[in-house]
């Protein structure tokens, strides 16, 4: 007998692959079969009757900044450009502790997991205090969550010309040994993997030269990937000429960074040839709807990168600057602004899935196991739940309508064949004490603006 069986489906399987009325079997964590409307269903321990729903991979976001939801939407700074917005905000993330940041992430996955995500980076490069990183790792293990741990740096504080102060940023040795023993101490390279780990220095006009080009060279030796934010900002054109005597793409492969190993974040600002040399390159970008039109940045324009080759996937980014984490909310802002910029036909629905599953799961080097639900795949399944109202007259095209109409939000969200979310409720027992521990903490650290 298998774990589960999830009857009564439109399942997307992967682009191309769909069944409508179908079946899909889960079993050890793995995607076991799926099968149409009529073929023999297995017999499993559990069975979901979809009722028609439409089911999907898990969506997976490449880039988010988990402890930011301990100053969302905070008011001295919800109108600030991207620099100021940081310049406000860096003193209140100094009070960073464990404590803080495990709450800020079990938050976060919760909220993650309701908007039908499955798998999450996270780029955490704000480090005050040692062990950051670990207390992540502790809450999404309790979850059952899919992880890559991002190990954020910085290095240039104000007194060295950079933006943050300097009870943020650290020093190289410390740096390169800490990333060191996150990776010995967490990061798992094997198949069903539930935490990895990738290397990823803040950004261009954060760190120096020598940390970017070492952290490059320990992410070869360790097989690991490189993360970092680029071309976000019109700022960072005008401190990477200033300071290094070039644009920022010049500068990232100028120190070592471009290659499959890499994907950056927002990348809204690189030429027409930049763009191809990266794309040449193997080097992927996440787009972050939500949080680029927040902050009035810019945003990755996703149709002409994918155009040229580059892979791209999506993220949420951090939930200060986006101050929501819904994967489905990130992947209906990709298809309006692929349509808003290139016309009608440019994209479709499909277009968005396809870079929230498959292009996400390739940016994190993880496309083998996730991203697709074909026979092997982990079994990370969302069987999504939107309004009958919303829904009414939408009768061609499921997964036209279920980008199209909506909210839609996860109804089951299976994480390694375990329901996180089941009947359009959190499985999370600890959740209420966290929610109330979490006020503390955000009470306390907003108390120091």
């Amino acid at each position: 007998m298998l774990d589960t069986v999830i009857t009564n489906a439109t399942i997307y399987i992967d682009r191309g692959v769909e069944i409508e009325g179908g079946w899909l079997a889960l079993d050890g964590g793995r995607v076991h079969s799926a099968g149409r409307a009529g073929e023999p269903e297995p017999d499993a321990a559990r069975r979901v009757d979809a009722g028609g729903r439409l089911v999907t991979p898990g969506l997976i976001n490449t880039h988010h900044h988990m402890y930011q939801n301990l100053t969302r939407a905070y008011g001295p700074a919800v109108n600030g450009t991207l620099f100021q917005w940081l310049t406000t905000l860096y003193p209140l993330w100094a009070r960073l502790d464990e404590e803080a940041v495990y709450l800020s992430t079990y938050v976060a996955v919760a909220e993650l997991l309701l908007g039908g995500c499955t798998t999450s980076s996270d780029h955490m490069y704000v480090h005050p205090r040692p062990g950051l990183i670990d207390a992540q790792v502790r809450a999404t293990t309790d979850i059952g969550f899919r992880f890559m741990a991002n190990r954020g740096s910085m290095t240039r504080s104000v007194d060295d010309g950079g933006l943050p102060p300097r009870e943020v940023v650290q020093d190289e040795d410390t740096i390169l040994a800490d990333s060191e023993r996150l990776i010995a101490a967490h990061h798992d390279p094997g198949p069903g993997a539930m935490t990895r780990v990738a290397l990823a220095p803040c950004s261009l006009f954060s760190v120096s030269e020598s940390i970017m080009r070492t952290t490059a060279e320990l992410a070869e030796k360790h097989d690991v990937r490189l993360h970092t934010h680029l071309a976000e900002d019109r700022d960072e054109d005008d401190y990477c000429l200033e300071v290094y005597g070039c644009r920022p793409v010049e500068y990232f492969e100028r120190v070592g960074w471009a290659g499959p190993r890499s994907w950056v974040a927002h990348y809204v600002y690189g030429s027409a040839e930049e763009n191809k040399r990266l794309a040449a390159a193997g080097v992927s970008a996440t787009q972050c709807p939500s949080s680029n039109m927040i902050l009035a940045g810019g945003t990755a324009d996703a149709m002409t990168l994918r155009g040229v080759g580059m892979n791209v996937g999506l993220g949420c980014d951090g939930s200060s600057s986006s101050d929501a984490a819904s994967l489905w909310m990130e992947t209906r802002g990709a298809l309006l602004l692929g349509r808003f910029r290139h016309g009608p036909q440019a994209m479709t629905a499909r277009d968005a899935l396809d870079m929230a599953t498959r292009g996400s799961a390739r940016a994190l080097g993880w496309d083998d196991e996730i991203g697709h639900l074909r026979p092997g795949a982990c079994a990370d399944v969302v069987v999504w739940d939107t309004s009958p109202v919303a829904l009414a007259g939408a009768l061609t095209d499921p997964v036209e309508a279920w980008l199209r109409t909506g909210p839609s939000r996860a109804w089951y969200t299976f994480v390694a064949g375990t329901p996180l979310v089941a009947d359009g409720e959190l499985r999370l027992r600890d959740l209420e004490d966290v929610l109330r521990r979490h006020r503390s903490a955000a009470t306390a650290i907003q108390a120091a603006g």
